[in-house]
């Protein structure tokens, strides 16, 4: 049978209401059917049903390792039984530090399944950083009962960090004194009061506390409870509803610590019966072929991923047909999200679905943040054009308020979190007189005559900045033209606050420069070629452009992001204040016109 779009998505239906103060509200006209008490009642339900299907498979030496439904549910009753009888509960969290992998789905389940929130940790806080200061600071805010690391070695740094803390520690792999044995844990027999703990868990129980990226500022503690996790994974099988017919298969690096991978993708297997295979690979040039290896071992049915993932994709299926046919063989959609996507890849990843599939593939989107569970929008139709973020799904109403020269989306919905964990001052600041939260991201509509049309996102209200000439710089907008065009630039940094001009600093894509410039190793940034490609890219960004879209100068630079120093986020989000706070002399030479020096590269027609 042939795969149409309309067996992928529903029909996007929304209701629009301008108000008098010039805000518009915006709702699906498609009511939120009726969801599970809690994530752990789907996931039992689903035990019971197909207890020998795969639920998780990992990389183990040359092969995986995989845990069926019916042994993680085993597993999951002993470490709430266990986690109940260590004295954690509701006010003593579980603190977990591991990366992705089997142990840390069923450390998530077990609190799911004992009303134990589950405090998952960035690996970049406890393996990247060298003081751990923000591992530390979460843990005396959140005051956790037990922290779990699945290596002891690995993590060993970190849990010496937290040793006065939470003396509690449990690991799976590895010695460490005084620590508990995981899979002892997994073993205990479940007990009447564990029994009696999971009857009472109901929407309004707290599943996690996910600590946001601090992109914008300090990291605050979100409070997620069941509800906002099973109503947003209820409204996406409403506008994808494959989903309950056909159990999803993901391959997905993305982490747990964070809501897209951890809520978004992670609840999707686990609501709809489906399979996980974890990717141990990254949007990296080092990581990046065991991404490959990992879709070669199991085509996914719907694939989620950042644009710098893509960026390293589009090549490598351009190139690699067998590879391209079979990543597309069962796939229903490719998915970003995070941050926006160059439109030339876009267009990239779209051409090559075309030419290797028999069926509709579409490359989607959706908006939403760690606030909201974490979906509020989805481009839920096949016409959508690269940067539409879509309309609001079932459940979710959307305000859109007048800033300045852009509209701030405000969200309401029973996926929104109730506030922050233990900061009733920040909680206070989110929400507006009408209780919508303010997300300080900006949205225009694709047709004012049209909301079905969707949405396009409009940057971040705290990034754009004037011009000394007074007009604004939309920050998101130039750098998603920027990167696109130059196609070699990994991400980049627009400055020139209160300055005459803008100018960008950025980090070169090594695998996608090696590529184009037909280099053998790595192309050094002084590379005559290379300075061409990108005076030429400059050249087109610049094209009939104002003053606010134009790039003078382009400063490559040679240092990565520095997770201590908040510029970046384990999943490549780059905090543009940041950068340009601790790369002072690098903003101030790439703005000086009159600077003269080699390292800076300017359009060819200056």
């Amino acid at each position: 049978m042939r795969i149409t779009d309309a067996d992928v998505f529903s029909p996007a239906r929304v209701v629009a209401d301008e108000r008098a103060d010039r805000s518009v509200l915006l709702q699906s006209a498609d009511p939120l059917r009726d969801s599970p008490p809690s994530v752990g009642h789907a996931f039992l339900r689903g035990a019971a049903e197909h207890p020998a299907r795969v639920l998780a498979g990992q990389r183990d030496g040359e092969g995986w390792r995989t845990i069926s439904w019916g042994e993680a549910a085993a597993a999951a009753d002993g470490i709430a039984a266990s986690l109940l009888a260590y004295g954690l509960g509701p006010q003593r969290p579980l603190m977990v530090l591991s990366g992705n992998s089997i142990e840390h789905l069923l450390a998530t389940l077990g609190g799911f399944l004992s009303a134990v929130p589950v405090l998952p940790i960035s690996t970049a806080y406890s393996l990247l950083s060298r003081d751990h200061a923000r591992v530390r600071w979460i843990a005396e805010l959140c005051e956790p009962g037990m922290v779990f690391a699945d290596d002891a070695q690995e993590f060993g740094s970190a849990l010496d960090s937290l040793a006065t803390l939470v003396p509690l520690h449990a690991v799976a792999r590895g010695e460490r004194d005084g620590a508990i044995r995981f899979a002892d844990m997994t073993a205990t027999e479940p007990s009447p009061a564990s029994k009696e703990t999971f009857a009472s868990i109901g929407p309004d129980t707290v599943a996690k506390i996910l600590f946001t990226s601090g992109s914008t500022g300090t990291p605050k503690g979100v409070i997620n409870t069941h509800r906002m996790m099973c109503t947003n994974q209820r409204a996406l099988a409403q506008i994808w509803p494959f989903l309950e017919a056909e159990p999803p298969t993901l391959v997905d690096w993305l982490p747990w610590s964070h809501t897209f991978g951890g809520n978004h993708n992670l609840n999707q297997v686990l609501m709809y019966g489906g399979t996980l295979f974890i990717d141990d690979g990254r949007p990296t040039a080092a990581l990046f072929q065991r991404t490959v290896e990992a879709l070669r071992h199991a085509p996914p049915t719907v694939y989620y991923n950042v644009p710098a993932g893509y960026a390293l994709l589009a090549p490598r299926l351009e190139e690699d047909r067998e590879l391209a046919e079979l990543f597309f063989s069962r796939l229903r959609f490719m998915f970003y999200a995070a941050a926006a996507l160059p439109p030339a890849l876009w267009s990239r990843m779209r051409a090559v679905a075309d030419e290797v599939t028999d069926h509709p593939v579409p490359l989607t989107a959706s908006w939403g943040t760690t606030e909201t569970a974490p979906a509020a929008t989805s481009a839920h139709f096949a016409s959508a054009e690269c940067g539409c973020i879509g309309v609001p799904i079932p459940g979710v109403t959307l305000k859109l308020v007048p800033q300045g020269e852009k509209l701030e989306i405000r969200v309401l919905g029973p996926n929104v979190t109730p506030g922050y964990y233990r900061n009733d001052a920040a909680t206070t600041a989110a929400f507006d007189d009408e209780g919508f939260y303010c997300t300080g991201d900006a949205a225009r509509l694709v047709d004012e005559n049209d909301p079905a049309q969707g949405l396009m996102f409009d940057g971040r209200l705290s990034e754009d900045f004037k011009l000394t000439t007074g007009t604004w710089v939309h920050v998101g907008a130039v750098r998603t033209r920027l990167v696109s065009e130059a196609r070699l630039l990994a991400d980049a940094v627009i400055c020139g606050h209160d300055g005459d001009c803008v100018a960008a600093l950025a980090w070169l894509n090594q695998t996608e420069a090696t590529r184009v410039l037909e280099r053998e190793s790595q192309v050094s940034l002084d590379d005559p070629a290379l300075v061409a490609h990108l005076s030429a890219a400059l050249d087109r960004v610049n094209a009939g452009a104002g003053s606010a879209m134009r790039v003078a100068r382009l400063l490559l630079l040679s240092e990565p992001p520095d997770i201590d120093a908040g510029e970046i986020t384990d999943k490549g989000y780059i905090n543009q204040r940041a950068v340009r706070e601790c790369r002072a002399d690098a903003v101030k030479l790439v703005l000086d016109p009159d600077s003269g020096s080699p390292e800076v590269i300017r359009p060819r027609a200056s």
